[in-house]
């Protein structure tokens, strides 16, 4: 039997919840006329931390209406986040990658083949040539000293090409359930154990909190961010939500070794915290072999939670859904209250949210489609809160481009009647 990666899931499925069902949008109360507001006055959030326009209040309001601290019972509401820039500024998965070519930690394959079932010859040859087979299989590349094998890396991590622009990956996968270069980064660490990957990232936590904001760093010659925060109005709204009785998780596509470690700092445990779970050995260490979601078992990354692939685990982790329904849009009663993220990897969950979508601009096309067209009226839309980024100039494609089908081609955003949702203006900069 393989041994799963996270210990204390087992909590996980009996904790499901119900969520309120939510049938219109947040809107304040008419004028002349009082806000219908609990008795009990519930946590605040801090007006002492900026938000774009009234996001901090209509955030509020849905905390107010939906949190258990008003006393009236009933089952916790739900809050999910995204974690890479919807929490933090800048990528703590990359973050760790960093460091662990900076220290050799990156351990050589048998076959560069055998770490993605989608990994092209070119790039197999491209890894093979640049880090060598000087070192024996199962022993530590020298990424610190070899800028070669370093740049391989991170080329194909962050773009899914070679340094020579090639294709790292071909073949067949679902679109909307995963994207390779994601699956390969929990693959690069194949043959660590679980507690290593942990200290690796823990030394690489220090280090990027202790960089100053805007530093970067030089690795083979790519040119990275070498600091990452956390957003305090994040840190706030998370502590406030969890204080009026919501359940608070985060859904993220990084590795989950890593993602854990960052979390635990925000207060929420690794019971919470869902990324991509990665397969161990007999041994305790970790393959190149990733668990499923929504009937999809053990595979070599074709169910992370990724776009609907987040919905997925959060229908199958906090709800309990089981096989190909997870894969579908529940019941309001059994969806999140509140949804965060950044990116259009978080677009689907973040849509399911019944009370607010709420939307951390980074010039993403469906999901600024999606927040912009706002077609439920319960979208809330925020600059990032650190160098946020100069308002788009051009519109978003939503009526032509801006969706991602399962086979990988563009096309409009449809909302759930069907109709496209014109080009967008980037109105919230």
């Amino acid at each position: 039997m393989r041994t799963r990666l996270v210990l204390a899931w087992t909590s996980a499925v009996t904790a499901a919840i119900a969520v309120a069902a939510a049938t219109g949008p947040v809107a304040a109360a008419p004028a002349g006329h009082a806000s219908a507001k609990p008795a009990t006055r519930c946590p605040q959030l801090s007006d002492g931390l900026p938000w774009y326009g009234d996001n901090r209040a209509r955030l509020q309001r849905v905390l107010d209406e939906r949190g258990t601290c008003h006393g009236r019972g009933g089952p916790r509401p739900v809050a999910a986040f995204d974690w890479d820039n919807t929490i933090t500024k800048n990528d703590v998965t990359d973050a760790t990658i960093s460091w662990s070519l900076r220290h050799d930690k990156i351990l050589r394959p048998a076959s560069w083949k055998d770490t993605s079932k989608w990994l092209t010859g070119t790039a197999d040859k491209a890894l093979t040539e640049a880090c060598g087979t000087d070192v024996k299989v199962g022993a530590p590349l020298p990424t610190s000293t070899n800028a070669r094998c370093a740049d391989e890396i991170l080329q194909i991590r962050e773009d899914g090409s070679t340094m020579s622009g090639a294709a790292a990956f071909a073949g067949k996968w679902n679109h909307r359930r995963t994207v390779p270069q994601y699956a390969w980064v929990p693959q690069l660490f194949a043959g660590h154990t679980v507690a290593e990957l942990r200290a690796y990232t823990e030394a690489a936590r220090a280090e990027a909190l202790a960089a100053p904001v805007g530093a970067t760093r030089t690795v083979g010659t790519h040119v990275l961010p070498a600091y990452v925060r956390y957003y305090e109005q994040q840190r706030d709204l998370v502590r406030t939500l969890q204080k009026a009785g919501f359940d608070v998780w985060i859904v993220s596509a990084g590795s989950e070794p890593v993602t854990e470690v960052w979390s635990r700092g925000i207060g929420i445990d690794r019971a919470h915290t869902v990324a991509i779970r990665s397969v161990l050995d007999g041994r305790g260490r970790i393959t190149t072999s990733n668990e499923g979601c929504g009937g999809v078992g053990v595979t070599k990354g074709e169910a992370i939670p990724y776009i609907d692939g987040k919905r997925c685990w959060i229908n199958q982790e906090i709800y309990g859904i089981k096989g190909r329904a997870a894969w579908n849009q529940q019941a309001p009663h059994r969806r999140i209250t509140i949804g965060g993220g950044d990116a259009d990897t978080d677009v689907t969950f973040v849509g399911d949210a019944t009370g607010a979508h709420l939307v951390l601009n980074r010039n993403k096309n469906e999901l600024m489609c999606r927040a912009y067209d706002n077609s439920d009226g319960r979208w809330v839309v925020n600059p990032m809160f650190i160098e946020p980024l100069p308002r788009r100039t051009t519109a978003y494609p939503c009526a032509t481009a801006a969706y991602t089908e399962p086979d990988g081609t563009l096309g409009p955003v449809r909302r759930g009647d069907g109709s496209v949702v014109p080009d967008q203006q980037d109105k919230v900069y």
